[in-house]
């Protein structure tokens, strides 16, 4: 059937024909995008017509209007239908009669309807007072009626829009940043909201208003390729959801991926983010120019009559070579010649960084078209400024997506093609892989004090995550992509081979500070043996934190600053020359000897709750964060411990954040070994139980009269876990030569109330002891590591290594 048929459908056969035609559009694979949502928008003016006309019965004076989205013939399959009654106010009962006769009819089809029913007065007043309702009215569509009547409103809303703007368009930018704040960029969230979000349809709608006020105008490159892309997703996802909502959950992106024929959920994300970065550095620009302009209004008549009516020349203040400040952004200087000068985009970028200023997109454009491209290996000028750009803190970020909006970025770097929006499925990570790069080197450049070169502590932090494009370990993939980029850039090959061991080894301090036995002489041998000298231990330990703190906020913490501290200080002492082969054993602290002797002379579990802070850092207010409490648990060596306390814990809803296992020894005189746990807790809501009942309920699991299987079990059936995504299989490794005391067992998975018991129940069915542990959580992901022995106290032997890795894995599916 064709579209002709399908309006006259619709025509002759009232709302069931409309519904029947809506959904064969709907169904038609080969029409989608643009011509789906024109043809939508147009079967739906026709059946509304076919509504007014019957129900006017001659009245005069009135028209149905179409405003926002339905305005500008955007209707996505689950869209609003945004609807005006304009008429004149000669007969408001045969108007009141009239809008019945059209919304119940929309109503009665379950489509979603926002209407309203007003003289142009009335309607002009309203927008003046509500500036969502004259951003609607921007857009306003004749659909039936007078045409006189609509287009003369639109004629007024469009010359109070112009005149108003000084006034409205600031208006209309804090809403943005406003909304901004509430929804986040969607560039960079996982599960978007595509309309609300920052870079989203409504900022695409905002600068089409800006554009109507004939203030100022957003670069319109690649802006409505955007805006496309972004309907095309939204109307996937109603498809596919069947519902109206602009969201893209995690649990339905494959299906929009595929509805769209897109290879996966990263390739839609992919395409998304692209998008809207698109739209958000339209924005950025534009909102910019409304600024300059609104301030050239303000000044220009007092300037003029302080000249006699002369028109003030801009002032132009030099930056560097072929680079001014002019009018609060950077621009070329008349004399600059990119076209001869291949440095030029590198030192424009430093030179707006370290201003704090952005980069003036004519002159980013104009540079993206008739640069040169460097050289290689790059001149020393190049690499300089390339390292003064990273180094410029915080305004390094709107420079650096000024860069990559025009292309600038890919033709610098070509490996940055592989990372650019490409999206990071892990809770703890709050960037794309892209920005998350430059957030670390943002971080990096409040470290560069610490370092001998911080040159390559701010180039290993733009390239440490650069292998991500690649398939297997990033870290391995990076390394070889780093060899290439710093040579390419000019580093010597002493520098190359430097920045190459950073790549590889950017997760070694992190993981090894919090999931191995630092007092273990093969740990601390192996990392010092992977970074090779004192001046790459340096930069390495500023990279680990520059790192985590770009990450999110789980990444780091003061604990974890702590763990990474004492790695480092032990592996320099190797790389100074001493033998690790004798450590001085941690002594307890005086808390942990009290809580060791008691248990020992009690025979029973001891416990102490101590609240724990960050201590408040130069960036932060003077006030501790809490992080939790601290619970110090000392139990005589028995079988046993490690299920029993966290099933304790588990069944009182406590929230293990870290945890730590020890058997220590008692003093001197009294024979005998305490197990000493020290454990993070967090109560998952309420308050902390007393530690009373805590230790009453672990002497009972400790001597078995408490079933905490069953107790867990019990509460998992009656309060049943909500629906969401599917967290990937736990993964359960033997960590190869990692301690010559014990089997290193490792485990990643999906953190959940009772794991640690389950894992703990685990070991004691393998007839295995828990040297030690180090159990550490980030965002949903539990990632610990265990340090086994058989009961003798020896290294599992390799088979049955990983056969207890097998069944581990079993039972924690």
């Amino acid at each position: 059937m064709t579209s002709t048929e399908m309006r006259t459908e619709a025509e002759d056969s009232g709302p069931s024909g409309y519904a029947a035609a809506r959904l064969r559009l709907l169904q038609k694979e080969a029409q989608s995008g643009p011509p789906r949502r024109a043809a939508l928008a147009e079967l739906t003016d026709d059946w509304l017509t076919g509504l007014f006309t019957a129900g006017s019965d001659g009245l005069r004076g009135a028209s149905l209007v179409a405003v926002g989205g339905y305005g500008r013939g955007e209707l996505s399959p689950r869209s609003d239908l945004d609807l005006l009654l304009l008429h004149d106010g000669s007969d408001s009962g045969a108007v009141a009669a009239l809008a019945d006769r059209i919304w119940y009819p929309v109503w009665d089809l379950g489509l979603a309807l926002d209407h309203s029913v007003r003289t142009p007065a009335e309607a002009r007043k309203t927008a003046g007072e509500d500036l969502k309702v004259q951003l609607g009215l921007l857009d306003a569509r004749h659909i039936a009626g007078d045409l006189g009547l609509t287009a003369g409103l639109r004629t007024a809303v469009l010359a109070d829009w112009r005149n108003q703007a000084p006034k409205r368009l600031p208006e209309l930018q804090e809403l943005c940043a406003e909304r901004a704040e509430r929804q986040g960029e969607l560039q960079y969230l996982l599960e978007p909201d595509l309309k609300e979000a920052r870079g989203g349809l409504r900022d695409a709608t905002a600068l089409r208003a800006v554009a109507a006020s004939w203030l100022a105008d957003a670069p319109r490159e690649g802006l409505s390729d955007a805006r496309r892309r972004l309907l095309d997703v939204r109307d996937a996802l109603h498809l596919t959801t069947g519902r109206a909502t602009d969201r893209l959950a995690l649990q339905e992106q494959d299906q929009v991926a595929a509805e769209l024929g897109l290879l996966d959920a990263d390739t839609l994300l992919r395409q998304v983010y692209e998008a809207s970065r698109v739209v958000s550095y339209a924005s950025d620009v534009t909102w910019r120019e409304v600024a300059r302009v609104l301030r050239s209004r303000a000044v220009r008549p007092r300037l003029r009559a302080m000249l006699g009516g002369a028109k003030p020349a801009a002032e132009r203040s030099p930056l560097a070579e072929g680079v001014v400040e002019m009018d609060g952004e950077v621009v070329l200087a008349r004399a600059a010649r990119p076209e001869r000068d291949p440095v030029l985009p590198l030192r424009a970028a430093a030179a707006a960084a370290e201003a704090g200023l952005p980069l003036s997109l004519h002159a980013v454009r104009r540079m993206a078209a008739v640069a040169r491209p460097l050289p290689t290996p790059w001149p020393a000028e190049a690499r300089e400024q390339l390292v003064t750009l990273l180094g410029s803190g915080r305004p390094t970020i709107e420079v650096w997506e000024a860069l990559e909006a025009e292309g600038l970025i890919t033709r610098l770097l070509p490996d940055w093609e592989r990372v650019r929006c490409r999206p990071q499925r892990n809770a703890v990570h709050i960037w794309t892989v892209d920005r998350h790069l430059i957030e670390t080197a943002v971080r990096a450049s409040e470290l560069t004090r610490r370092v001998g070169r911080p040159d390559l502590l701010l180039v290993a932090s733009l390239l440490h995550d650069i292998g991500k494009g690649w398939p297997g370990d990033h870290s391995v993939a990076g390394e070889i992509i780093a060899r290439d980029v710093a040579a390419r850039i000019g580093f010597d090959r002493t520098d190359v081979a430097v920045l190459a061991t950073l790549v590889r080894h950017h997760l070694l301090l992190i993981d090894t500070a919090t999931r191995r036995d630092l007092e273990d002489p093969a740990t601390v041998r192996s990392v010092a043996e992977a970074v090779g000298s004192q001046s790459t231990l340096e930069l390495l330990h500023a990279l680990t934190e520059a790192d985590a703190l770009a990450t999110g906020p789980a990444a780091w913490s003061s604990w974890r600053g702590s763990l990474v501290a004492d790695l480092v200080k032990r592996v320099a002492a190797v790389l100074a020359g001493d033998d690790p082969e004798e450590p001085e054993a941690a002594a307890p602290t005086a808390e942990q000897e009290r809580l060791a002797i008691e248990a020992f002379r009690t025979g029973g579990p001891v416990l102490a709750l101590r609240a724990q802070t960050e201590p408040p850092t130069e960036e932060s207010s003077g006030d501790p964060e809490p992080l939790g409490v601290e619970l110090l648990i000392a139990v005589p060596d028995q079988p046993g411990v490690l299920p029993a306390v966290a099933g304790v814990l588990a069944m009182h809803r406590l929230t293990v954040r870290t945890a730590e296992l020890r058997a220590l020894d008692l003093p001197d005189g009294v024979e005998g070994a305490v197990l000493m746990l020290n454990w993070r807790v967090a109560a998952e809501y309420g308050s902390l139980p007393q530690a009373a009942r805590l230790r009453a309920d672990l002497v009972r699991a400790l001597d078995g009269s408490l079933d905490i299987a069953g107790r867990l079990a019990e509460r998992d059936a009656a309060y049943p876990r909500r629906r969401g995504t599917i967290a990937p299989p736990a993964r359960v490794t033997v960590a190869p030569a990692a301690s010559r005391h014990a089997t290193v067992i490792e485990v990643r998975a999906h953190d959940a109330p009772g794991l640690l018991h389950r894992i703990g129940r685990a070991f004691e069915q393998a007839n295995v002891r828990v040297r030690s542990m180090h159990v550490s959580t980030l965002g949903a992901n539990a990632v610990d590591a265990f340090y086994v022995t058989s009961p003798k106290g020896q290294p599992l032997p390799g088979p049955e290594a990983a056969g207890l890795a097998r069944s581990l894995e079993e039972c924690l599916r």
